[in-house]
Order: structure tokens, then sequence, then C-alpha cells
């Protein structure tokens, strides 16, 4: 890590804890900054605080007292999840106190290049994948996985050595508290509407995403999804080197899928139906993830291994396992419609049992309609059940069933099915209604798999 003095006895105000909060103030802390840590939560429900104040680290739990920003701070390091709409974030920055996320200071102490990856849907997949393909071919030095991914950026840019590379998935939160971060390659896998409740319209959304490169210079590589329009117009604006990938054209440079076979700057690197993972989205994946091995100089040979061996990410089209000639996938984190609609897309429709259902949002599903026709099944649970058997019915599915959840869902779509079927949970809904967070819906629906095996 670099010995950087920029935050040495400054005052820092570090607003939300969780990994990303607790890991940002022990490293300021650890720089010699004057932190104050300040969390919604409580302080006997709070062990993070507890072991920063344990530190010396001074906290304030359980509200968020506009009085704080009399302390005369230098800087904001504000959790992702937090709008800037909040009154401490809003007051901050018409004192014209800096408001930054944690990504910005591992970007500051880092020492080796980092790989910025981003974008609606496929970011997860696409980092992990990344990962696997550069340590496969790396003789020294390893790829560290960081970000939104699950483990905070600056406590990664603290142990990486100079060998090494940061794969650091970020989300449009995370992109908005960047100054002067700067990644040597970025990708971008995809852009659709989301977040409008935290953005306020998709054209602040974009522009979100599209902070990634804010920094690039001639020198630095940006990948992009050619089949996006949007992507290719937004193309003309950055200083970085373009390099596309694509699923529906032969390209000059960059990464393609065309009949079926996956080819880089002309070469053929594998068959589409030799990855590990299903899936029309999981190709376009993995293309953005290819490039930026080759840009590394990863061989074919290793490439192909590598995704071939790549069965998922948890909660991701997650390959279960097969109980009687029936797969089962897991895909929790389908917690919206375009995720369930590019999760269907890579099964044979007449031979799916769909599981779906959860937090009602108010939206219909009319959206969904079109990727549910020739479904064999539908099995819905949930607040959103009758919305989505009202979708199945438009779409012409002949077997429907409601259930109470996901538990009760997979034994009733075992009993639905037959041999060489396909029995998908990919729910286009949030969680909340019934299960935390859908990596513990996915989690009892791998349980109830796992039981009846």
């Amino acid at each position: 890590m670099k010995k950087i003095t920029t935050y040495e006895n400054k005052k820092v105000l570090v607003l939300g804890l969780a990994k990303s909060g607790f890991s940002a103030a022990k490293l300021l802390h650890e720089l010699g900054a004057l932190v104050t840590v300040n969390d919604g939560k409580p302080f006997d429900e709070n062990p993070e605080a507890q072991d920063l104040l344990a530190l010396g680290i001074k906290v304030v739990t359980g509200s968020h007292p506009i009085e704080l920003l009399d302390e005369d701070f230098s800087v904001m390091v504000k959790n992702p999840g937090i709008p800037y709409n909040h009154p401490l974030v809003a007051k901050a920055q018409e004192m014209g106190i800096p408001v930054i996320t944690e990504v910005e200071l591992a970007y500051e102490v880092a020492e080796c290049p980092i790989i910025g990856i981003t974008g609606t849907n496929g970011k997860t997949t696409t980092t992990t994948m990344m990962g696997l393909l550069l340590n496969a071919g790396e003789s020294k030095g390893m790829a560290r996985l960081a970000g939104n991914i699950g483990y905070p950026a600056s406590s990664v840019a603290q142990e990486a050595q100079a060998d090494d590379k940061i794969v650091m998935e970020l989300s449009s939160f995370q992109l908005m508290g960047i100054t002067d971060f700067h990644p040597n390659v970025a990708v971008i896998t995809n852009i659709y509407e989301a977040h409008i409740d935290y953005h306020g319209t998709r054209e602040e959304y974009v522009k979100a995403k599209w902070e990634i490169q804010k920094n690039m210079t001639t020198e630095d590589y940006l990948i992009l999804n050619w089949n996006q329009e949007e992507l290719r117009m937004l193309s003309q604006t950055t200083q970085a080197q373009i390099l596309p990938f694509s699923t529906t054209e032969v390209l000059e440079k960059g990464a393609y899928c065309v009949e079926g076979i996956i080819y880089y700057n002309q070469e053929k690197i594998m068959d589409a139906s030799d990855l590990g993972v299903p899936g029309a989205h999981n190709i376009e994946n993995a293309l953005a993830a290819i490039t930026v091995a080759k840009l590394y100089e990863i061989s074919t040979e290793a490439i192909k291994q590598t995704l071939h061996l790549f069965h998922g990410v948890p909660h991701r089209t997650q390959y279960v396992g097969e109980i009687q000639g029936r797969k089962f996938y897991n895909d929790s984190k389908a917690t919206n419609i375009l995720a369930t609609e590019m999760a269907l897309s890579g099964f044979a429709p007449e031979k799916m049992i769909l599981l779906a259902g959860g937090l009602d949002r108010g939206n219909s599903f009319e959206e969904l309609v079109p990727s549910l026709q020739n479904v064999k099944a539908l099995i819905a649970f949930g607040e959103t059940k009758h919305k989505l058997v009202e979708a199945g019915q438009k779409a012409g599915i002949q077997v429907i069933e409601i259930t109470d959840n996901v538990e009760t869902a997979v034994p009733l779509a075992l009993a639905l099915s037959d041999e060489e079927d396909v029995i998908l949970l990919s729910p286009a809904n949030a969680s909340w209604d019934q299960y935390p967070n859908f990596e513990i819906r996915g989690t009892r629906f791998m349980e109830a798999v796992n039981k009846l095996k």
C-alpha cells in the first residue's frame, strides 16, 4: 500500500458503516486521520462501531445529528447506499465539504493497476470470470476481486502488491463518489434502466455509470458492449482506447460471437456452447472477460479451460445439481424483470419450470410475457404471485401453480417436471417480502433441492 499523507491530522467523517464504511474508517485511522464515524444503528447492536471505538475512533450511532458538521471536516466518506439527499450529505455539499466513496480511498493507496467493471447486469459474473482468467495465466502477482462484489476495495488495496491487479466491481452509487479514481482498464457490461429511485432519472443513472472513464487517458482501455447504440454514442466522448464486444456482428478488433463461435481479433477462442454457464447474457459477460484476458496476454488454451469449468457465481444462474434427470438452477439474484428475461434466454422454454415471485413494488409483468411464451410451467409465490399468474396466463402457459415460498416450490416443481426438464429459480422480484436478501432466498432454494436428493 502507498503510504500517503493526504489525510494526516485531517478531520474525516465516515457516514454509514457496513463493510465499506468499516474498512474505510480503519484505513483512514491508519493514515493518521482524525476519524469520526456516524451510523444509524444503535451502539449496542453495532459490532463494527464497537470495534472502531476500541481502536480509538470516535463513533456517533443511533441517529445522524446535523451538528456533527460543526467540527470542520476536510472530507466525508459516504456509504454508497446513502442517497445524496440525506440531510448530512446535502449539508456537507452545501458547506463545500468533498463527499467521496470508499473506492476513491482504495485508488489513492493502491500500488497496482485497477480493472474496473460496471454495468446494469452481469457485473459480478464478469468480474468473477475476469479474476479466474487472469489468475489462470499469470506467472507473477495475482488478480484480487474487490468492490461491489463483496470485498471492500480499501481493504483489498491495502493488501495488494505491486505485481497484482485489483479487479473491482463498481456500482453507480460508488462511481458517483469518485474524484481522481483512474482504472487502467474499464468495462461497461451494458446499460439498462435501473435504480431510478436513487438517481432520479435514467440520464443521471447513465451519467453515474459513465464516470468510470472520466480520468482515463489515451493509454487506457475501455471495453464496451457494442450491441448497445447508447454505448457506441458515448464511446465518442472518452479519451480511452475503445475495445468493443458484440454478439450481433463481426468486429475488426475486440471480441465477438457469430454462429456460436467466440472470437477475439479474428482468432477463434472457443465454441459458445463450451461455456460452463448458460444464456446469451453470459456469452456477453464472457466476451468482456476474454477481452481483458487477451489484453494481459492470457493464452487461448487457458481461457478455454477456465471458462468451460466456470459454473457461475452463487445465486446467478448457478447450477445446483440434478435429480431424476432434472437440472436445477439458482438465479435468486434476478431481482428485476430484465434479469429473469436474460436467464430464460439461456434455456429451451418448453423444458422450463420457472419459479418466480417476491416483493410487490407496484409494477406489472407485462414486459415478461414474451419471455414466458412456451414455458412449460410457472410456480408463483410471494406478494407478486397473482400478478405473475396473470402474466403467465397471457403468455399461454398451460400449467400454473401458486405456492407459499421457495421451499415449497421446489418439491412441487419436481412433481410437475419430466426428465430433461430445467427447474429455474429466477424470481424477477426482490426478496424482502419473505427473505432478508436474495442470498438467503437462494440458499433456501438450494437447501430444498439438496433435501430432495
